[in-house]
């Protein structure tokens, strides 16, 4: 595929403004919803070939949360789109002054394999809505998804709005030589350092949703029983390959021996007593995937499950103890059902763990003491996170969505992906009923004095 001449035919149809009118954003929004719909059945087939993900979990996870987003955008989409008025000083009189929203243009985004559905048209919603026409790079390592993608948008849209472009690193290196007017990426923080290195040649705005060591901290005043199931559940879904799950447990040392016990039964609870035979457990994405994660499990600090099958690519839920913060598991994020166990005395020893690393994408702390939350709310610095509760921070479109530092930069989901994928221009309508002359020269002690009046 010629990528040059696909950006420039792009760029061709959005400059004829079709894509600007309220109800053409409002049209492509429904269309993309009625086939999303229509095409559900083909979805869930093509991530459970490519994840193994149950009927329910590709639903929860990735379909009704892109139905979730449409319904949001569709129903907010007018007020988004309305000039914001904004105060105007006394000094620029009579004027009004208000900020207008314009879309960036031809816009790329490259999505992951982990939630290659959700992840590819969350971001395509609000780049749609906000007026942009879209190339869209599906990961390779999804393939199955990556082709109902292709053949649902071109059902949709014409390609000069919205086109997928497949193909593994070439594809992707061939797309990020071109001018883009955004590029929004979603993966690993090693690519997402590239993507902004290309990008930067043509001085291209990007957002970059990464990933990192998110943990999960359970102090000694924790409801135990409940913490354990709603880790078990952030750390499980799909397998742990979630950019926000719980990579590894910071534990109070008094409660560990207490909390591995129930994060145990929860395991068996929710995935019964061999996983790895249950039908609806998802499977690594692929063999390399496989073997790096069997890597970061050190056998001699396996304390429950390490089990796994090479025919499906499932490895058991695995707990590891006495993990030290120099051992391979804590080194890289883990993307696996694997899970590391570190212990602390006091919560400040636990604070300065967590903010002597790489600030992660999400922070889960498990208490019930009031000056503790505040102390990590304000004092640990993360993309986003949970008190008592694990991943639901990211399942709603009211709040934005995004990492911090090496987590990332920029946040979407509902008006965020809106405003992500718009420049505001800032624009002051000023009479021509009345001029004053104050701030034109030649100037006066008594321009001189005004101007002072205005401007302290």
């Amino acid at each position: 595929m010629d990528m040059q001449a696909l950006v420039q035919k792009q760029r061709d149809y959005f400059r004829t403004g079709a894509a600007l009118p309220l109800s053409a954003r409002r049209e492509a929004l429904r269309r993309l919803k009625v086939a999303i719909k229509t095409r559900e059945g083909e979805v869930c087939a093509a991530l459970a070939a490519d994840l193994n993900k149950s009927p329910t979990e590709s639903y929860m996870c990735e379909v009704g949360m892109v139905l979730s987003e449409l319904t949001f955008a569709e129903r907010h989409l007018a007020s988004w789109m309305r000039d914001r008025p904004h105060p105007t000083p006394l000094a620029q009189f009579p004027a009004r002054s208000c900020s207008v929203a314009e879309p960036y243009g031809v816009v790329l985004i490259m999505s992951p394999w982990n939630y290659p559905f959700l992840l590819t048209l969350g971001p395509l919603i609000g780049a749609v809505a906000a007026g942009n026409c879209c190339v869209v790079k599906p990961s390779a390592y999804s393939p199955k998804v990556s082709g109902v993608l292709r053949e649902l948008l071109a059902d949709c849209f014409p390609p000069e709005f919205v086109s997928v472009v497949e193909g593994g690193r070439e594809a992707n290196q061939a797309l990020l030589e071109q001018k883009f007017d955004y590029i929004f990426f979603t993966g690993s923080p090693g690519v997402g350092r590239e993507v902004m290195a290309k990008a930067a040649a043509h001085l291209t705005p990007v957002t970059l949703e990464l990933g990192g060591k998110s943990p999960c901290i359970v102090d000694s005043t924790a409801k135990l029983d409940l913490a354990a199931k709603r880790l078990v559940f952030g750390k499980l879904l799909n397998c742990g390959q979630t950019c926000v799950a719980p990579d590894y447990l910071l534990i109070h040392r008094q409660v560990k021996d207490r909390f591995l016990a129930y994060v145990k039964r929860w395991i068996t609870v929710m995935y019964g007593q061999q996983p790895l035979d249950n039908r609806g457990y998802v499977r690594m994405v692929n063999e390399k995937h496989f073997r790096r994660v069997l890597g970061l499990i050190h056998r001699e600090k396996v304390v429950f499950g390490g089990g796994y099958d090479p025919e499906t690519l499932k490895i058991q839920p695995t707990i590891l103890d006495n993990v030290s913060l120099e051992e391979p598991v804590m080194q890289e994020e883990i993307f696996g059902p694997v899970l590391p166990v570190l212990t602390f005395d006091r919560v400040q020893e636990a604070l300065d763990l967590v903010n002597a690393r790489p600030k992660p994408l999400a922070l889960y702390l498990f208490s019930e003491d009031k000056g503790v939350q505040d102390l990590f709310l304000r004092r640990a610095s993360f993309g986003g996170g949970c008190i008592n509760d694990t991943i639901i921070h990211l399942a709603t479109s009211r709040m934005p969505f995004g990492g911090v530092g090496e987590s990332g930069m920029g946040g979407y989901h509902g008006k965020a992906s809106f405003d992500t994928f718009t420049h505001w221009k800032s624009v002051v309508k000023k009479s021509t009923r009345l001029d004053l002359p104050f701030r034109y020269a030649p100037y006066t002690p008594g321009k001189d004095k005004l101007i002072r009046l205005f401007l302290k």
